[in-house]
């Protein structure tokens, strides 16, 4: 890839795991409505597709300066328990809500760190969910694991209440990186838990590798390709590194000039790629790679895979529901997401009423947009039929791909947009010429981090 290409393509931009993306939602709070649209989906859905539920456990150890997620840090786990049970009260809430039984078809734990939590707590959560829902045939149960805690006890435990998926956070296992930026696991420690959680029977394992990392270079990336080769996790998800810290300040324990140029970052990216291509993984969707064997390879060359706020699934779920703190729910025209301070979401719990501190209910428009953006992030492709709406949302298209249709990114033909192979690292880019609200903002500067 050429460097001249990256230095045109490198703005801010979202990452779409939804839309509109989150810094775009109205600043406001409409709960009822929200609340009346969720039920409505759930009961069109439910008995079809079922639902899907994010769990946010947001406790950890210790920080890693690299981390964008919603997090607090404690090695004081009393936490653990009362956590817990406002979580399973504010799963009442829905349950009251519903008014029907949720037929449950994917469970995601993440964080945080799940295995902060003593098994026997995550195993309580969990047979609180499990006793209140029917859980559907072929149901996805996952969870997120940091190899220095995950024991083989959590990995039994969750895998006997149908967990059989766990994605562990490696980032990058040469030592300097992981001592910048405060993620030091050792190798063996990391073979260890991928062993255990084979023996027990864990059918998909993923690591999150990132690339971008302060004093990341190109033997780093080599290294860590070649150490996945010999684990062999079923799926990987290789990310850019977000770099923020007007808001994550923990990124401001290093600076811009530890980190690679945007040239730099580019090329550890595409090494990556050839290396992971090469010991056989193939690409599918954004900065993902998976085994020919397994699920999610599988869905996205049936066109079955799917994105939300958990990523890329096998399964689409119109209802998601999200219990914790910073948790996003979807009931796919409208979102809600949960207070992010643990005090301020255990004390609204408490009084029975949903932890909910902003909404956005989708006008019409925006669900076009979110549909074929969602088809360009999972299928590099998106086709429409001729209507009003199209004309409105596509009209100057053509206009806002110029460069990437001269540069043969994307192709644009009528009723029909598709990402060539070599635009799949701008697909960003090329969702961002459907975002009808993005082309209305002059400061996402400060609110998205950079595209490549």
């Amino acid at each position: 890839m050429t460097t001249s290409l990256i230095r045109k393509y490198n703005i801010p931009g979202p990452r779409y795991t939804s839309y509109p993306t989150v810094p775009l939602w109205k600043e406001e709070l409409d709960l009822d409505h929200w609340k009346q649209q969720l039920k409505q989906t759930f009961h069109l859905t439910n008995k079809n597709e079922g639902i899907s539920l994010y769990i946010h456990l947001p406790y950890c150890e210790s920080l890693c300066t690299y981390c964008g997620c919603t997090t607090r840090i404690t090695v004081n786990h009393a936490v653990e328990k009362p956590y817990i049970d406002t979580v399973l009260k504010e799963w009442e809430l829905y349950l009251n809500l519903f008014e029907d039984v949720p037929e449950l078809t994917e469970i995601h734990l993440g964080g945080g760190t799940p295995t902060f939590f003593d098994p026997k707590n995550l195993a309580r959560l969990i047979e609180g969910i499990r006793q209140t829902v029917t859980v559907r045939a072929g149901a996805k149960f996952g969870f997120e694991g940091h190899p220095n805690n995950t024991t083989e006890e959590h990995l039994q435990t969750l895998y006997d209440l149908g967990f059989k998926r766990v994605s562990f956070g490696i980032q990058d296992f040469d030592p300097t990186v992981q001592k910048m930026i405060n993620r030091v696991q050792t190798y063996n420690q990391v073979e260890k838990v991928v062993d255990q959680a084979r023996t027990i029977g864990y059918e998909s394992i993923n690591f999150d590798l990132i690339y971008g990392l302060p004093l990341q270079t190109k033997k780093s990336i080599t290294d860590t390709c070649q150490k996945v080769q010999i684990l062999k996790p079923d799926r990987i998800a290789f990310y850019s590194y977000a770099h923020v810290p007007w808001v994550k300040p923990g990124q401001r324990m290093f600076t811009e000039k530890d980190l690679p140029s945007h040239e730099e970052k580019r090329e550890l990216y595409e090494l990556g790629k050839q290396l992971l291509t090469e010991i056989g993984y193939g690409e599918i969707g954004m900065d993902h790679f998976s085994l020919p064997t397994d699920s999610l390879y599988m869905a996205s060359h049936n066109g079955d895979m799917h994105r939300n706020f958990m990523g890329y699934t096998t399964h689409h779920s119109t209802v998601s529901i999200g219990l914790g703190v910073s948790a996003i729910g979807d009931s796919w025209n409208a979102y809600g997401q949960n207070l992010k301070r643990v005090e301020e979401y255990k004390k609204v719990v408490e009084t029975g009423e949903f932890p909910i501190f902003k909404t956005h209910v989708l006008t019409k428009k925006e669900s076009f947009v979110r549909k074929h953006i969602t088809n360009l992030m999972c299928q590099f492709e998106t086709s429409w039929e001729p209507s009003d709406l199209a004309t409105e949302v596509f009209s100057s298209v053509d206009i806002k791909l110029t460069d990437m249709i001269a540069d043969d990114l994307v192709r644009l033909i009528p009723g029909r947009l598709t990402i060539t192979k070599k635009g799949r690292p701008f697909v960003r880019n090329a969702c961002m010429a459907l975002d009808i609200h993005l082309w209305n903002k002059t400061d996402q500067q400060q609110k998205f981090s950079l595209t490549i």
